[in-house]
């Protein structure tokens, strides 16, 4: 029968009372690494725990359910979760598609695979329609969605642009990062497969690294799950649990990264300080219509620009509510300068092309109160602005 409970209360009620054993709550830790057969040829399921492990499965059918897929892969961190996905549905000599303006670390591991002859790299605006209209002919093997895209934000028509890689061939990934299953679900919109790290708004806390890597069909789980095992990409049973123990206040913290996000966004739209702010909330934001269709919140991130670096560090000089520091979902507000950081693996002229300037900065808006950060990031927008 399915579960018609919503999805925040199938999260907050993801394994309560699955311990049969002793009846706990809170679903047990199993840290074992390796598992008993019943006889010879005959297991119980479970074997070592780099194949599977009961924590980390209870973790996987939680995220797979909340994403709408048919099954998940629970892995390291998020670049294990790229990496499995890239060695599952890349094949040698293929074209490969990722967004001009992705995570720095991803762009850092495609085209480190590319340099290595792997695979032929495109980097490809998917907000463009010229850009896009290049791509389809070359028939990409894999294309890879960010939406929106980190740092600047911004918003993919994912039906569209899946539907037109479908037609080529393509198998289509969408990393949904910065969202979450709580606001948006790739799948529901026809991707092939959804990646986290689940480092950030899935366990919610800044402590565990670790990546989801799910997928809409059984047959795609089963290629990530070979994959998963055969380059030893899973995660470990621990973090699994803290992950779980994150998950289960998914609602309330997207709502909260929500509302503080979108006060913030206002704020900066409005100081003399800010040449741009990026953020779909927005009215006036590129994105902002698209992004009310296809998304049930605007999400916790945003970036603003100011007039160059020296601008930005006065800015940064003097914060208390937040730290400056890469990653991003957890309840703390975190500040960080891409151009150096998060996005330092990417040369200068790349950067240029995605649109990251050295007067950029990317906030994840955590869920302090709301006074306590318009009041400190505004008074460093007030530094910023002295010359």
């Amino acid at each position: 029968m399915a579960d018609r409970r919503t999805r925040i209360t199938r999260a907050t009620r993801a394994g309560l009372a699955w311990d049969q054993q002793h009846h706990a709550v809170v679903p047990p830790i199993y840290l074992s690494t390796t598992y008993a057969w019943t006889k010879p040829g005959e297991s119980s399921g479970y074997e070592y725990s780099r194949s599977s492990n009961p924590t980390r499965s209870l973790l996987a059918d939680t995220i797979a359910d909340l994403e709408s897929g048919a099954g998940a892969e629970i892995t390291a961190s998020g670049m294990a979760a790229l990496t499995t996905m890239v060695a599952a549905f890349a094949p040698a000599g293929s074209v490969v598609a990722i967004p001009h303006d992705c995570y720095g670390g991803t762009w850092r591991l495609f085209n480190a695979l590319a340099g290595k002859g792997q695979f032929e790299l495109v980097s490809v605006d998917f907000t463009s329609a010229t850009s896009m209209a290049e791509l389809w002919p070359r028939r990409p093997a894999l294309v890879l969605l960010e939406s929106p895209s980190n740092p600047l934000l911004r918003i993919t028509d994912l039906a569209t642009v899946i539907e037109a890689a479908h037609g080529v061939g393509a198998v289509v990934a969408v990393d949904n990062t910065f969202l979450s299953p709580a606001l948006q679900r790739p799948i529901e919109l026809g991707a092939d497969i959804v990646i986290h790290s689940t480092t950030k708004f899935l366990n919610g806390h800044s402590d565990v690294v670790g990546g989801a890597v799910v997928g809409a069909t059984p047959e795609i789980v089963q290629e990530l799950r070979w994959w998963a095992n055969c380059l030893g990409t899973p995660g470990g049973a621990f973090d699994s649990y803290l992950t779980l123990r994150g998950l289960r206040t998914l609602g309330v913290r997207m709502k909260a990264h929500c509302e503080n996000a979108q006060a913030l966004a206002e704020l900066l739209a409005q100081h003399p300080a800010v040449s741009a702010t990026h953020y779909p909330g927005l009215t006036d934001d590129p994105g902002h219509d698209l992004a009310r269709h296809q998304q049930d919140g605007f999400g916790g991130m945003l970036s603003f620009e100011l007039a160059d670096l020296a601008a930005a560090k006065r800015c940064l000089t003097g914060l208390t509510c937040f730290s400056l520091a890469e990653s991003l979902g957890g309840v703390e507000s975190l500040i960080c300068h891409p151009a150096s950081m998060t996005h330092a693996a990417m040369p200068p002229d790349v950067q240029a092309a995605a649109g990251i300037s050295d007067g950029m900065l990317r906030i994840a808006v955590g869920i302090e109160e709301i006074h306590d950060l318009v009041d400190d990031l505004r008074a460093g927008l007030d530094r910023a602005r002295r010359s």
